[in-house]
């Protein structure tokens, strides 16, 4: 009984030693901290409404937070589960999912480089394309207005800090913000393949500091120019980044409430417009979003073959109020002077041209449904076995001028035919410049505009396996198409009957298209198209 006040006196002690101890830590720590950041001055009015005083100041070089200024949410985790299901497959994206409870629990750097290690783990650096053409959709998608306009107004260099990999950003932040450098995460490469990990910071912020610098430096011509012009940080959240503390001469700090009540980026305020992008996924893969995603898989697939098997051995009549009630709706507009019947366009010419846009590989299909009758279709660029299945007959066209103009006369002296002279898909409101072939072939043209909206997986694809786009189309738990004709082409409009050329006659057709869609016209081709998500110049043409 004797021994418990001493052991309670031991205790307290012990208690008082741990305390003192951890409290002079605390102190030193904010000492030095303090000291570090009075080389910098703070201003914590909310930057977005009241900071647009500093734009006077067109010698200073604007470093800002893209996390904590740019976008609307700061959770990173939607575009690492991008980079896991489009470069890695959807296992390696469900292995990430299932580890986001631990990504959560380890902390904000742990919680980092697990992410990292799970999404590039064995990709090849050299053919790693998601940061080009699958995140600055989603990136745009979230950029908040007072933010973007905040960014655009400043006069002088621009300098990205991001806590992502540098892989995953710099093409969106150059390309359509127009920003100088990114600072971010450099990832470690062997072999010319990414090993999970990311290049470890150095204890002391000077490395930190040293290497911002470095860049401002490049951005502004030499470091002696730099020197010349301090750096004017905006940043997020409750305590600023060591980089920007450290770099910056003013700092100044958004308040989150701002940050969250901005309003998204209005598509015409894009710097530029967003018209091509991969990837299979249609939408932002929050936690909430990809677990309905990872729960509908196995149903969709269910269902992909339900529709599949209607699509094949049903009747029109039938099997289009069969796919409406599994979710694949429509909306059909069709004048009375486009027929019901192939009989009521044969004449000496052979049958009808419907030219329409494209938008998915099954617009030959709806044409068809809308029509209720058979119809065939030329195709540019269809995997054999997507033609194999196909429930309507298809030509492949080999884009051999000659070639393929006997092909298309051969096929109409048989019937009405389908085609897309786009000769690619085209997922944003755009339209590409239409091949003239069809035009100088017949004069029963009738143009189709197409507009498709599917609500979890794109049907095309760019980079991947085309065999899988019907597979990832029909696994949609709800897709609409709208098909709109709009009537037989006037003979003065045509080459043979009004004396046209055929590129008036594409164009023509290209802004009626347009035209009853609401998109804008291009002059871009499917070669451009290629050429755009391959990262190489090229120039915006608009028609």
């Amino acid at each position: 009984m004797a021994a418990k006040p001493y052991s309670l006196k031991a205790f307290l002690v012990l208690q008082k030693f741990l305390l003192t101890r951890t409290w002079n830590k605390i102190y030193f720590e904010r000492k030095v901290s303090s000291s570090h950041a009075s080389q910098s001055q703070f201003n914590r009015h909310p930057f977005l409404a009241n900071g647009l005083e500093i734009l006077s100041n067109t010698n200073k070089t604007l470093m800002f937070h893209i996390e904590g200024v740019l976008l609307k949410s700061s959770s990173i985790f939607p575009y690492f589960l991008l980079v896991a299901f489009e470069a890695g497959g959807p296992l390696r994206a469900f292995i990430l999912f299932l580890l986001y409870p631990i990504i959560c629990l380890v902390g904000k750097e742990w919680g980092l480089k697990i992410m990292v290690f799970v999404c590039f783990m064995g990709l090849k650096e050299g053919s790693f394309s998601v940061g080009r053409n699958v995140l600055p959709k989603f990136f745009l998608e979230e950029v908040g207005n007072e933010g973007f306009e905040m960014m655009m107004k400043w006069r002088g260099s621009k300098i990205g800090v991001t806590d992502m990999p540098r892989v995953m950003v710099e093409c969106f932040l150059k390309d359509y913000l127009k920003v100088e450098a990114v600072v971010g995460r450099e990832m470690k490469v062997v072999c010319g393949r990414f090993i999970g990990l990311i290049e470890e910071k150095k204890p002391s912020s000077a490395f930190l500091e040293l290497s911002v610098k470095g860049i401002a430096a490049g951005a502004c011509g030499s470091r002696a120019m730099c020197q010349k012009q301090p750096l004017a940080g905006v940043d997020g959240g409750q305590e600023p980044r060591t980089a920007l503390a450290h770099a910056c001469e003013v700092l100044y700090m958004v308040n989150e409430a701002d940050k969250k009540n901005q309003q998204a980026l209005p598509r015409e305020k894009y710097p530029k417009p967003l018209i091509f992008h991969d990837g299979r996924l249609g939408f932002r893969p929050t936690p909430v979003a990809t677990l309905f995603m990872f729960m509908w898989m196995p149903f969709g697939i269910f269902l992909l073959i339900v529709r599949a098997t209607v699509f094949f051995l049903l009747p029109y009549k039938f099997s289009m109020s069969i796919l409406c009630f599994t979710g694949l709706k429509g909306t059909l507009i069709r004048p009375s002077s486009v027929p019901d019947h192939a009989d009521d366009h044969k004449n000496n010419h052979g049958g009808a041209l419907y030219v329409c846009n494209h938008r998915t590989l099954l617009d030959p299909i709806y044409v068809s449904m809308g029509l209720v009758k058979p119809l065939s279709a030329v195709t540019y660029s269809l995997s054999r076995v997507t033609e194999l299945f196909a429930p309507i007959k298809t030509v492949r066209l080999t884009r051999n001028r000659e070639q393929d103009s006997k092909m298309i006369e051969k096929q109409l002296k048989q019937g009405d035919l389908v085609i897309c002279p786009e000769g690619t898909t085209c997922r944003e409101p755009y339209l590409l410049r239409l091949s003239p072939l069809f035009a100088e072939i017949s004069d029963e043209i009738v143009p189709v505009a197409i507009d498709f909206q599917a609500s979890m997986f794109y049907g095309t694809t760019a980079s991947g396996f085309k065999f899988l786009d019907p597979v990832f189309l029909l696994m949609n738990p709800t897709s609409h198409c709208s098909a709109r004709f709009l009537g037989k082409l006037p003979k003065s409009f045509t080459c043979q009957g009004g004396g046209k050329s055929k590129f008036e006659v594409a164009n023509h057709v290209q802004s009626q298209i347009a035209k009853a869609l609401n998109f804008e016209c291009t002059s871009l081709t499917r070669k451009d198209k290629y050429m755009i998500l391959a990262g190489r110049d090229w120039k915006w043409a608009f028609g």
